[in-house]
């Protein structure tokens, strides 16, 4: 095994040519001695913007100004306008994407409007592809998704899904990035083949967003839905957001569609008219408190682009690979991350039969990542705080409690 320092000394270099460095300083990243945070793949490090916002916002706006706020603060208009700040970040144009619900409210909206949207033109497809790896919440809101539409439930592998669309298909659910191991999947290749199917792609980005270029726009994605508290840094529970394509905005027909989303909102009407744009996605009445703490959060992103973040996300698990590589005993842990490039997100995760006291005991010495049932050491990587020198103390540390 190589010799601590000589990993220690390039770490050093690659931090000190590292164009993202400067913005760790825009994070709380308190904790005992030398603590590295490689979890924010699923709670991503508070911004240091965000305390002072959001007492604002309780004390100033809500204490003082009440209900005005909704108006002369901006409230009313949050959900939109913080849309408009994510778009961006996953290659889209503004006015497509709004934001409130949990990403699980947000999935069965996108399907349903999905399945609603091919079943306008061809009644006999009745069939629903969801990625058999999913995160279980996907799955379970597919299947009450597809009960409701009258629709036949189909889990496929992401790589089977082209040979499994037909012309019974009506939309296909998919994850951008596994949430156990990391890989990325093809989402312009299975996007364009739903499309030739006649069918309608819902992409669940919740582990890409923040982490590496998606393309909503550029690919044609119809729907797509995400969570805000990982890459985005937007806090715990803080709300999802949901993106329907311009053109086809006029022909989403949700499925919970609430006062928020009336073309007429305060006109209280007993009949439903959808409002125009991205609008009609929109439910009930927005978590103020937690979508201005996720709107502060966004700052973060001033002056970085997606591309140099993907770069930095690429470099930091390469390296991280060569430090266990060198590190750890051989054949003690197995990669479940593809290796090339073009499939792995921002995440390495490792099979390792006594995963879950492993990872206490990481967690007990300051290496934060988590542990996936049954055997899974997972480990993300968040290039606006995470560090080179951060990414070879958790190797070496990770080798020192495998011994």
């Amino acid at each position: 095994m190589s010799e601590p320092t000589d990993l220690t000394q390039k770490a050093e270099k690659l931090d000190a040519g590292d164009e993202l460095a400067s913005k760790r300083a825009e994070f709380v990243l308190d904790g005992p001695e030398g603590a590295v945070y490689l979890d924010g793949n699923s709670l991503g490090a508070l911004p240091v913007a965000v305390p002072g916002r959001v007492a604002d916002v309780v004390g100033r706006q809500w204490g003082e100004m009440r209900i005005r706020s909704w108006t002369e603060s901006g409230w009313w208009t949050a959900p939109e306008r913080i849309g408009d700040r994510i778009a961006p970040l996953v290659g889209a144009a503004a006015g497509q994407i709004v934001v409130g619900d949990s990403t699980s409210v947000n999935v069965f909206k996108a399907l349903v409007g999905a399945v609603r949207l091919a079943q306008e033109t061809g009644p006999g497809r009745d069939e629903i592809l969801v990625d058999a790896t999913t995160f279980p919440t996907d799955g379970y809101i597919a299947g009450s998704a597809a009960r409701m539409t009258g629709c036949a439930l189909r889990p496929v592998e992401p790589s089977e899904v082209p040979g499994a669309l037909g012309e019974r298909t009506a939309a296909v659910l998919l994850n951008h990035v596994d949430y156990r191991t990391g890989r990325l999947h093809d989402l312009p290749s299975l996007t364009a083949a739903v499309h030739a199917a006649g069918a309608y792609a819902v992409w669940d980005l919740c582990h890409s967003a923040g982490a590496l270029p998606v393309g909503l726009d550029a690919h044609g994605v119809d729907l797509a839905v995400g969570c805000t508290y990982k890459y985005l840094n937007g806090g715990p529970g803080s709300p999802a957001y949901l993106y329907v394509r311009a053109d086809l905005q006029d022909r989403f027909d949700s499925p919970l569609p609430g006062w928020n989303s009336h073309a007429e909102p305060f006109g209280m009407r007993s009949a439903y008219t959808p409002a125009e744009g991205a609008v009609r996605g929109r439910v009930g009445t927005p978590d103020i408190l937690s979508m201005l703490a996720l709107e502060a959060a966004l700052e973060v992103w001033d002056g970085v682009t997606v591309e140099a973040v993907r770069a930095k996300s690429l470099a930091l698990t390469d390296f991280f690979l060569e430090c266990v590589g060198e590190y750890v005993t051989e054949g003690r842990v197995e990669c479940l991350t593809p290796l090339p490039h073009a499939e792995r997100g921002s995440q390495v995760a490792l099979r390792c039969a006594d995963a879950g006291p492993v990872m206490r005991r990481l967690i007990d010495r300051g290496v934060v990542g988590d542990f996936r049932h049954p055997d899974v050491l997972r480990f993300g990587f968040t290039p606006l705080y995470v560090g080179f020198a951060d990414v070879e103390r958790a190797a070496r540390v990770l080798a020192e409690e495998l011994r």
